[in-house]
């Protein structure tokens, strides 16, 4: 079945993405971790994804029309000739992964809520010096290291300030990248960003590496589309929540 894309408002954005922008989302939904090609994975069967390949940019449509029908059961896609919209799949995806978050609420504001969810669940594996690392680096406005105070200085963080949320998004981003294609992103990051990066790296490892497990009891499906919707609010931030 070709790839067809249903217009989605929610992956317009990704028409004004570069190439590189989109390479890990590329990776993410045709390469399994060692690289192979995904089995049920259409996209490098496309005329334009050969014909334009590196140029992700050309066929943007078909990475979303790709992300929508990874999210979308498998014969009904066919039936309907399509997947999912995204926000259906970002649920989806925030219900596997128990975030507790209000389904009549933006994407944004739900992408923002699987995001620190997975935060949340790596301060709670910090030792004092990490939390006080992640504080310092972050500037979070707080001088207890519990890790009570630490997610509530970091949540309200992210609420009031746009820099803050993009932030979160480049940590939790670059950590899957990291562990699923061995790479992490290509971003500008200072010196307090890098330093929290690192500081996050095993507990969100940690983290990610349970949720895999789940993964795997629940469908191999949402091994792709969980990772891919981290990387959709990461470049939603890069474009505009900086």
């Amino acid at each position: 079945m070709a790839l067809t894309y249903r217009t989605d408002k929610d992956l317009e954005f990704l028409q004004e993405c570069s190439s590189d922008d989109l390479s890990v989302l590329v990776s993410f939904l045709t390469k399994t971790k060692d690289g192979s090609l995904r089995q049920t994975e259409e996209l490098t069967e496309e005329a334009r994804y050969k014909q334009y390949y590196p140029d992700h940019s050309k066929y943007w449509n078909l990475i979303a029309a790709e992300l929508q029908t990874f999210g979308g059961n498998t014969f009904l896609n066919k039936v309907r000739g399509y997947g999912v919209p995204y926000r259906e799949l970002l649920m989806d995806a925030c219900n596997k992964m128990k975030v507790n978050y209000n389904s009549s609420a933006s994407v944004e504001v739900i992408e923002m809520d699987l995001l620190m969810k997975i935060l949340t669940d790596s301060i709670e594996k910090m030792d004092t010096e990490k939390l006080r690392t992640i504080v310092e680096d972050l500037n979070l406005k707080t001088t207890d290291l519990s890790k009570q105070a630490v997610i509530a200085a970091l949540q309200a963080g992210v609420r009031f300030s746009g820099f803050a949320a993009y932030q979160a998004a480049v940590i939790v981003a670059n950590q899957v990248a990291k562990m699923l294609i061995g790479r992490g992103l290509s971003v500008a990051a200072n010196a307090g960003l890098n330093r929290a990066i690192a500081a996050f790296t095993g507990p969100i490892g940690w983290v990610l590496m349970g949720l895999w497990t789940l993964i795997d009891i629940a469908g191999p499906a949402y091994r792709v589309t969980i990772p891919c919707v981290i990387q959709v609010a990461f470049l939603r931030k890069m474009k505009y929540g900086e």
